[in-house]
């Protein structure tokens, strides 16, 4: 569900904004409204300091865990701006030497085949007159050209692989040499002192390591200037936005709060000197931050629901309603109990590791209960690592998926959708009114009715006097008809809704269909990942040779269908992800009407390293 805000206006002195703006972020309930803030030039390397803090966080984790790199001993920094600033002169120096040895490797690689020689004795042989050019081709062309070019050079073979010759031409300054071969510049070093300069590089990278064992020891205080820097971008933000009154002597703010909260704030503002508030609901107008208040199960869908946005204020929450689906749709597509299990496995290490609330647990969860749902529905088809459980449980009849769920998935595909419908039919009658829902509900009537009275039919079920032939469908259809039709608008010409509402028809039923067809890709995701666990099982079946004993099927069996089954897992489980969230954001969202929000809640407040 979408929590309840209060708005409110604040009016007050503006050399008192940044003394007010701190008693709100101890407070912690309000959001001030920043829309339309346009960062400086200082702004901008605010975020990118943020930004900064950020990195160093990821990096020093991974120094850490790195084998020899980190000194336990080494001392902190008196505070986490020193830390921060030790950091960045290290990461530019580590990333120019970097760029520095990448270069020299590359260099030693094209000098390798010249092997040792004298840089200065070639510069004295060129003062005299005499000049080495320097050249390589193929092992080929060399050898069969050789002679040719000897009869016009001086040339001395330096070194040779398989497939190429290096080999130099003595040469007079100026003199025009043209062979077969790609010169290269005449090397400014030999191998000796590219492989010195590299040591040489590698050892100023090794002598960092001491410096950011330094900045990994200060990262507590990196972590409170981090802390720091956000809430002075908060501050920024707000201040940028805020309205200027009265030639500058006052500000405009305008916030929200929770309603459940909102005591804890009014008790603030009365108690805090010369400021004038205004404490109001919101208005459709308004561009009002969302906050969501879910029970357990539908808090733990929040995540799949922020990928895409969160509902407007004034709507619906639709995360409870796509829950239940979501973790069916998943278990229909993955559709293997032993794939399933895996991943249930993996959730519930991921329970074990994050205890503490927060995005990682809910992700935990909702990997858990997406893995039980396709155990459960892997066991309802039996189907285990791409096994048919009918060979170990030959009395147990199971669903047959590949000849029966074509069908099925249009029918859940329908459900959903009309679900969605309902759903919309009951907002839309909540915040207007029934009249303004009429359209819809006649067009929900008209396919309910085809549902009831085609579609059952189909199944081998019926409803008494509620046939494709019956006097009660055809007044059903015709009391939808009237509703799509004529009353989508009650406030407009009847003609005018005729014809908005024959448009209104042929873009539903068009687009209902599209809709419904969506619905086949879980059947195609799940039949797909089943077919190729099968083409895994009998492939390292069919390595195996003839007559071998347990010992030899093992050693060939167990690598291909570890990597196989691995491939098929991760390859499964992302479109068991995304196609379900596929059939949520575009059919599901449609049909339910769903608004999206401006913006999140997210009231200013003093950071630590655990805010999300």
């Amino acid at each position: 569900m979408i929590a309840k805000m209060s708005k409110y206006d604040f009016v007050l002195y503006a050399a008192q904004s940044e003394d007010f703006i701190e008693k709100l972020r101890g407070l912690g309930l309000v959001d001030i409204t920043t829309t339309g803030w346009e960062p400086s030039e200082e702004d901008r390397q605010l975020l990118l300091d943020i930004e900064g803090h950020t990195k160093a966080a990821e990096f020093l984790k991974n120094f850490r865990a790195g084998e020899g790199r980190f000194d336990a001993k080494a001392k902190a920094f008196a505070s986490g701006e020193e830390a921060y600033e030790h950091y960045v002169a290290a990461q530019r120096e580590a990333a120019a030497l970097n760029t520095e040895i990448g270069r020299l490797e590359k260099a030693a690689e094209e000098l390798r085949p010249w092997g040792a020689f004298d840089v200065e004795r070639t510069k004295k042989l060129a003062d005299r007159g005499i000049v080495l050019r320097y050249f390589f081709t193929q092992r080929n062309t060399f050898d069969k050209m050789l002679s040719e070019w000897s009869e016009s050079y001086t040339i001395s073979e330096v070194s040779r692989t398989d497939a190429m010759v290096w080999f130099v031409v003595v040469a007079k300054p100026g003199e025009e040499v043209t062979l077969d071969a790609q010169e290269m510049k005449t090397p400014a070093m030999d191998i000796r002192e590219a492989e010195r300069r590299i040591a040489e590089a590698g050892k100023k990278l090794g002598a960092l390591d001491a410096e950011f064992s330094r900045v990994a020891a200060s990262e507590e205080l990196l972590a409170e200037h981090a802390c720091s820097l956000k809430e002075r971008l908060q501050g920024v933000q707000v201040t940028a936005t805020a309205q200027e009154a009265a030639d500058g002597t006052l500000v405009v703010m305008e916030g929200w709060a929770e309603k459940e909260t909102s005591e804890r704030v009014d008790a603030l503002l009365e108690e805090y000197p010369n400021v004038v508030y205004l404490k109001s609901d919101p208005t459709p107008e308004d561009e009002t931050p969302v906050k969501l208040k879910n029970g357990w199960f539908a808090r733990n869908f929040e995540l799949v629901g922020d990928m895409y946005a969160r509902p407007k204020y004034g709507t619906m929450d639709l995360t409870p309603f796509f829950a239940p689906f979501y973790v069916l749709f998943f278990g229909i597509c993955l559709n293997d109990a032993g794939y399933g299990a895996i991943l249930a496995l993996m959730g519930a290490f991921m329970l074990y590791k994050f205890r503490k609330p927060g995005m990682m647990r809910r992700a935990a969860w909702f990997a858990t209960m997406c893995g039980l749902s396709t155990v459960a529905f892997g066991l309802f088809c039996g189907s285990f690592f791409g096994i048919n459980m009918n060979t170990w449980f030959p009395s147990v009849k199971f669903f047959d998926f590949q000849g029966q769920f074509f069908s099925i998935a249009l029918v859940i595909g329908i459900v959903q959708i009309l679900f969605g419908m309902t759903l919309n039919i009951w907002m839309t009658v909540r915040s207007f009114g029934l009249s303004r829902a009429l359209g819809q509900l006649g067009w929900f009537i008209m396919l309910v009715s085809c549902c009831l009275a085609m579609g059952l039919p189909m199944a081998g079920l019926a409803i008494p006097g509620f046939t494709s032939g019956s006097a009660a469908f055809y007044i059903a259809l015709g009391v939808g008809a009237v509703l799509m039709l004529l009353l989508n608008d009650p406030k407009r010409n009847p003609l005018v809704n005729l014809g908005a509402g024959l448009w209104d028809l042929y873009n539903n039923i068009t687009g209902l269909l599209s809709d419904v067809l969506s619905y086949i890709r879980l059947f195609a995701i799940g039949l797909s990942g089943g077919v190729l666990a099968l083409v895994f099982n009998t492939l390292a079946a069919g390595f195996v040779p003839e007559g071998s004993g347990i010992v030899v099927r093992l050693l060939v069996m167990i690598p291909i269908l570890l990597i196989g089954h691995g491939i098929n897992l991760f390859m499964s489980t992302i479109s068991s992800f995304v196609h379900p969230l596929r059939l949520t954001f575009v059919e599901f969202y449609k049909n339910a009407g769903f608004e999206m929000a401006p913006r999140n809640f997210d009231p200013i407040r003093k950071m630590n390293d655990t805010n999300e």
